[in-house]
């Protein structure tokens, strides 16, 4: 291996896609990973997560990207990052075992004047402690927020909104390669204590569900007297104080693990300084509520009008332009119609660990139409768009399309011979 000056320790989606973008920017990057398996895969350029645009960019820089388990390496590197992913368990609490378990390992191998940087995502107190221990026989330890989103994981590690850094010192400054660093990705750097950074990037995640919880509020009202959402939303972007870039789409809750875990960590906060969190408990129940929109719906529309059901499945992730299916509400609604057939299709994810019940996959998405009594689109991928729903519409027996996304044109939907429902309208 040649000598690499920058080391991303922990291969998962997070440290995969740093290094990638680190090795784009022009860096030597050398990837450690207890597993000599992935390395091994990685070495042959066969990626072990599914995002737009990572095989491509990869294979432009592979002569810049080594993967190795021997973690002894690591001590020619001056500049370290941690960027292992941290689960969730089934109640959305970080489980920090196997990133400490990762820290542990590779402490023992570090240059003495090495620069660490813990970029996964932990809670706040977690960095200074670790920096007085495990790490303490390093020169510096930073704390980075992670700016990553499934499915344009790519376009945001090559071109962040910004960086916030945790520092022991945040008037410090930054040592020479870990400031080169920072400033080859041009976005502004925001520096500041351990614990900020650390609940900054918690702070980021309520304000978006704040907005998706109140969207989803203001959304089933609309549903109920007759207003649309979708002409209201537009009126909001205008307004400075909520700006052209919020999250206004109606949804189905909050999936995907990371937000859930963030309001579970300002529950556990609260609960251990004394605060009051009041809103994280409404906003979770406003998200259980919202998830099973389509559930009622079904029972309303269909279930109760006939007891031969087969439902047209199409999207199991929990979002678009990922495989990830943690805490999917398309994977939720499946388990609570177990009694019910359903044949479902989704671009990315062809299998499933753990089996639902009633539910079969099928090869593509107009397979999955064959004499079902209705479709519903739980996952807004873009290739749905472009289906002939006329030939969706002659496949299936009934004429009931259910699209809480809008990923479908309504108007096409109507003249096609479909009742068109989605959220907000």
């Amino acid at each position: 291996m040649y000598n690499p000056m920058i080391a991303f320790v922990g291969l998962s989606h997070l440290g995969l896609l740093y290094a990638t973008a680190t090795a784009a920017k022009g860096f030597k990057v050398a990837g450690f990973d207890s597993s000599e398996a992935l390395c091994e895969e990685l070495c042959n350029a066969r990626l072990p997560v599914s995002e737009p645009g990572l095989p491509e960019l990869f294979e432009r820089n592979r002569e810049r990207l080594d993967f190795t388990a021997d973690f002894s390496q690591l001590k020619e590197c001056s500049l370290v990052f941690f960027a292992l992913d941290v689960p969730t368990d089934s109640e959305s609490r970080s489980d920090l075992s196997p990133l400490v378990a990762l820290l542990e390992q590779g402490a023992g191998h570090l240059a003495p004047n090495a620069t660490v940087v813990i970029l996964s995502q932990v809670p706040p107190g977690f960095t200074r402690p670790i920096s007085k221990g495990v790490l303490s026989g390093v020169r510096t330890v930073f704390y980075q927020v992670e700016t990553l989103v499934f499915g344009s994981a790519v376009e945001r590690a090559m071109n962040p909104e910004r960086y916030i850094v945790g520092c022991q010192d945040p008037a410090a400054g930054f040592p020479a390669l870990y400031g080169k660093w920072l400033e080859a990705f041009g976005c502004p750097v925001l520096p500041m204590r351990l614990e900020s950074a650390e609940l900054a990037k918690i702070a980021i995640n309520l304000f978006l569900v704040s907005s998706v919880s109140t969207t989803n509020t203001l959304a089933e009202i609309c549903e109920q007297i007759g207003a649309d959402w979708g002409e209201i939303a537009p009126a909001l972007r205008l307004d400075r104080r909520i700006g052209a870039h919020a999250y206004l789409s109606p949804g189905l809750g909050i999936a995907g693990g990371n937000l859930e875990r963030d309001l579970c960590t300002v529950q556990q906060l609260a609960a251990q300084h004394g605060t009051e969190a009041g809103i994280i408990s409404a906003w979770q129940l406003n998200s259980r509520y919202r998830r099973d929109w389509a559930l009622r719906l079904l029972h309303r529309i269909v279930l109760s009008q006939s007891p031969d059901v087969r439902l047209a499945w199409w999207g199991l992730a929990y979002k678009q332009d990922t495989h990830s299916i943690k805490n999917s509400p398309s994977l939720a609604l499946a388990e609570a119609l177990g009694a019910y057939l359903k044949v479902g299709y989704d671009p990315q994810v062809k299998s499933l660990k753990k089996g639902v019940r009633n539910l079969e996959l099928a090869a593509t998405a107009l397979d999955a139409c064959c004499d079902a009594t209705a479709l519903v689109v739980m996952t807004p991928w873009r290739e749905f768009r472009d289906i002939d729903l006329r030939r969706v519409r002659d496949l299936m027996r009934g004429n009931i399309l259910i699209d809480p996304y809008g990923v479908l044109d309504a108007e096409a939907c109507l003249a096609a011979g479909f009742r068109y429902f989605k959220l907000g309208s």
